[in-house]
């Protein structure tokens, strides 16, 4: 090769790696990260000599609006890990980060790192559908730009950390699907005005339902399937935006008669617990209601008539104290 195409090379790769756009400690911290994780093919276009803003690299997104070109959304999903791996903390050198999602990867094992609380930007956080374990990290109360917590379908264990409900910006909770043990903190009734949406079904949760979610005005809460006792009514209002109630599959027992429904309600499952009372009269007047099941409590008096109610069959009466009234049998 002569001089000069020596020459012209060097010049073409000093042209490249001046016109390139990844912040030079963002690529370095995600190179580090595709090596804790044992270089997988799923990340084979994260290349020492390409450019990580281009988006050739598999879930890395730069910063184009503000043109700081830093690395602000990570997505590491479906990762074919080659043996069980920990979540780096490597991820906490992406001081950047707005978005982070770790997603559908059986193989990813260990707990969440405590250097995670480091993202101080970090405001969606998914880590879904794997198999890391340990407790939900108290410090994450540190991040307080977060406004969604996603952490369902892992084999997350521990106790609800109550510092959560400081954080001002949070919007909802997804904690589904886990081994999260204890009460719910009482704490949690004291969420800013901003947060609507509370999923921590499918846990081992235990105790009572905090009289502070009177406080709450949810619009989705899901805290079926546990071992919850007492009193739900505190989730019921008519004053609230409440849209969706799922309670089915605890041990709830309150005067079901007694509350009031949310105007928007369009469903409300509360199948298997030992709720008591008669239905309320005002579920005729819900007009977007299309769910709905109480089945296996201890309900009695006749099923209101009229409105949406029409549309439920038998399975979403059945097996209660003394409930009648079509599509059940007539009351005598």
């Amino acid at each position: 090769m002569s001089k000069l195409s020596i020459l012209f090379l060097l010049v073409l790769s000093f042209s490249s790696v001046l016109s390139e756009l990844c912040n030079p400690q963002d690529k370095q911290a995600l190179l580090q990260i595709k090596k804790d994780l044992g270089n997988p093919t799923t990340l084979s276009s994260w290349l020492l000599t390409t450019d990580c803003c281009n988006r050739t690299w598999l879930g890395v997104s730069c910063d184009t609006d503000t043109q700081t070109y830093r690395v602000n959304d990570l997505d590491l999903s479906d990762l074919n890990l080659p043996k069980p791996y920990s979540i780096p903390p490597s991820i906490a050198n992406l001081p950047y980060l707005n978005f982070l999602s770790i997603s559908r990867t059986p193989t990813l094992i260990g707990q969440i790192p405590s250097a995670i609380a480091k993202l101080t930007q970090l405001r969606y956080l998914y880590i879904t559908h794997t198999n890391v374990s340990g407790p939900i990290p108290d410090l994450l109360s540190q991040i307080k730009t977060l406004v969604t917590l996603d952490f369902s379908y892992n084999t997350l264990s521990g106790k609800l950390p109550a510092s959560l409900s400081s954080l001002p910006n949070l919007v909802g909770i997804t904690f589904d699907g886990n081994q999260i043990s204890g009460a719910i903190p009482d704490s949690y009734g004291s969420f800013s005005k901003l947060f609507t949406s509370m999923t921590i079904s499918r846990n081992r949760l235990t105790g009572k339902i905090p009289a502070t979610f009177a406080n709450l005005n949810l619009a989705f809460v899901d805290l079926s399937r546990n071992m919850l006792e007492g009193d739900a009514s505190v989730l019921f209002g008519t004053e609230k935006n409440t849209q969706k109630i799922l309670l089915a599959k605890n041990m709830l027992a309150f005067d079901l008669g007694k509350v009031g429904l949310s105007k928007n309600l369009n469903g409300l499952d509360l199948r298997n617990n030992r709720i008591y009372g008669t239905l309320p009269q005002g579920l005729t007047a819900l007009k977007f209601l299309h769910s709905f099941n109480v089945s296996f409590n201890d309900l009695c008096g006749e099923i209101p008539q009229g409105g949406n109610m029409q549309r439920f069959d038998v399975s979403s009466y059945a097996n209660n104290k003394c409930l009648c009234g079509s599509p059940l049998p007539p009351c005598t």
